[in-house]
């Protein structure tokens, strides 16, 4: 890349020419290569891939982009320097975003543009292809120098096309490792647990659930809170059968036992004394106010 101290960062060509350097360098394409010179930044050097589908299929080649001080309000000039057999070389070409074309320029478009044009312009045939820097050549010609190509070495930038842009790599599919998943996939799918595949469970996996019992279906459980002694209100009901030991125990409700299964004699004792008569009442008020009324008459 070029060397920016030695340029006017403050010319808006300079900008817009180091702003687009970056860009291409930040993100590059599998498909061009493109940087200005160290010495020149108005000179880049670009290396594109032939369009695949055609002649130049497989060819790699490299041209010059020539910037005007007054870019990007005027359009580039480009040279190719590759053999191809589609342009001339180290002459100006004739396309619609060059030199040739100022009216159609937009400034809007950059170096990106330029070389994506230059591309497209590879296959086309015809009226489409004439114009100035434009050759025809045959096609069998066209695929030879594109076989060359690859190892054409730039004069000024001492490396191949081929070390400008390399090929990108190919990932072939992994057909032994597709294959060994889906192996384990299956045999994972082919495993059963042993109540599918019939066989008792082990020890080791089958796991005790108590049951649940309840209260008002068990007869056991009922007659034990029936028969308590008004001594040991706190009694527990006996032990379950030996078959279901290791369960727990599930008690009857306190409530539901002190209130409708205690026996008739435990409610008689529980409840609270007789209130006196009302007549005795009424005779303990008629003589303190026989009292009352002798202390206020021997007052008065």
């Amino acid at each position: 890349m070029a060397t920016r101290s030695s340029h006017n960062k403050n010319n808006s060509a300079i900008k817009r020419i180091m702003q687009e350097a970056r860009e291409l360098a930040e993100d590059p394409s599998t498909d061009y290569s493109a940087a200005p010179l160290e010495d020149d930044l108005f000179e880049w050097h670009c290396t594109i891939r032939g369009p695949a589908g055609t002649e130049f299929e497989g060819g790699v080649y490299h041209f010059r982009i020539i910037l005007p001080a007054e870019y990007p309000f005027r359009p580039p000039s480009i040279m190719m320097l590759t053999p191809n057999g589609r342009f001339e070389l180290n002459t100006k070409i004739c396309i619609s975003f060059t030199n040739y074309h100022e009216e159609l320029w937009q400034p809007a478009w950059g170096v990106r543009t330029a070389i994506v044009g230059l591309q497209g312009f590879f296959p086309l045939k015809g009226q489409a292809a004439v114009g100035v820097g434009a050759i025809e050549t045959p096609v069998s010609e066209r695929k030879r120098l594109a076989k060359l190509s690859r190892e054409w070495v730039c004069p000024h930038c001492k490396l191949s096309n081929l070390e400008c842009l390399p090929d990108p790599l190919v990932v072939e599919p992994a057909t032994d490792g597709s294959a060994d998943s889906s192996d384990t996939t299956n045999s994972q799918g082919n495993e059963k647990s042993p109540q599918q595949n019939g066989s008792p469970p082990s020890a080791s996996s089958q796991a005790v659930v108590p049951p649940t019992v309840d209260v008002h279906s068990v007869p056991l459980a009922r007659e034990s809170v029936v028969r308590i002694d008004t001594t040991q209100e706190e009694k527990l009901p006996p032990a379950m059968p030996n078959s279901q030991s290791r369960h727990r125990v599930v008690e009857t409700p306190r409530p539901h036992t002190e209130h409708s299964l205690i026996p008739n004699a435990t409610r008689t004792s529980s409840r609270s004394p007789p209130r006196p008569p009302v007549l005795l009442d009424a005779a303990i008020c008629v003589l303190l106010i026989l009292v009352i009324a002798l202390l206020c008459r021997k007052v008065f």
